[in-house]
């Protein structure tokens, strides 16, 4: 047929409005194995980048955790920084009770209508108005109870110990030691050794106070022991005047307090 001929000519594909069509063979898609490869390497890199999201998060919620125990320990036994013409003035519940609390309650409430008790010691700021925030950690598990010189956090991947000092009788158990000499410097020696006494007032671990006499030997030394932490109040009496020398002492964990004291007449 001579006129199809000369219209479509010879080997050529049919036009579409004078424009030729050409197949697009070369432009391939992905294949299943190309895909599946793709998605496992998404797979691991999201594994990895949680896993270090994760350890991230870990390390945040320690060091909240830990500033959180910083807080409770000063609590229990006073802030070490806060001082006052060179003495210590904070030394949290221990100090005004004489005792280690029996539970954390007793940091935010009176155990049991304590003279003593001079709280509370802690505040929780950022919680969401619970009065138990305090006692958990940032995982949200109680602390261990604070009846020792340590506590511990074990919510975390791995237990946090906060020693609050290096032993329970460093908070309870300390000396208080005096040394007495009248004005020309003069120990009472041993005819004057009983004409003189030495008060400490102290708290007695159960919400009142309590006060030890002492006398001095004949070289004017005398020690009171067991002495909780705190500032506690030292008097000296000459028994024959009556005449009384009265001060506040700073007793810091785990060491001796020394004082010298001198009457101020020459009375040996």
């Amino acid at each position: 047929m001579p006129g199809i001929y000369k219209i479509f000519g010879r080997g050529n594909h049919a036009p579409t409005n004078g424009r030729r069509l050409y197949h697009a063979s070369g432009q391939a898609g992905y294949s299943l194995i190309e895909m599946v490869i793709v998605i496992v390497i998404i797979g691991i890199l999201a594994a990895v980048a949680f896993q270090s999201m994760g350890g991230s998060m870990d390390v945040s919620r320690s060091e909240e955790t830990m500033a959180e125990m910083e807080r409770l320990a000063f609590a229990i036994a006073g802030d070490p920084n806060l001082i006052s013409a060179g003495n210590r003035t904070d030394f949290g519940y221990v100090g005004d009770v004489g005792a280690l609390p029996p539970d954390w309650d007793a940091l935010v409430s009176n155990p049991g209508g304590y003279a003593t008790w001079n709280g509370p010691y802690t505040q929780d700021k950022f919680s969401s108005g619970a009065d138990y925030e305090f006692k958990l950690d940032v995982w949200g598990k109680p602390y261990s109870a604070p009846t020792g010189n340590t506590f511990s956090s074990t919510g975390g991947p791995s237990t946090i110990t906060r020693r609050i000092a290096n032993s329970t009788a460093d908070l309870l158990g300390n000396n208080v030691i005096i040394a007495v000499t009248d004005l020309d410097g003069n120990p009472p020696g041993s005819v004057y050794c009983d004409s003189v006494k030495f008060l400490l007032t102290l708290p007695n671990g159960a919400g009142a106070t309590t006060t030890t006499t002492e006398y001095p030997d004949a070289n004017g030394l005398t020690q009171f022991t067991s002495v909780p932490i705190g500032l506690h109040t030292l008097r000296m009496i000459y028994i024959p005047g009556n005449d009384t020398i009265r001060r506040k002492i700073a007793v810091n964990p785990g060491r001796d307090y020394y004082a010298d004291l001198q009457h101020f007449g020459d009375v040996w």
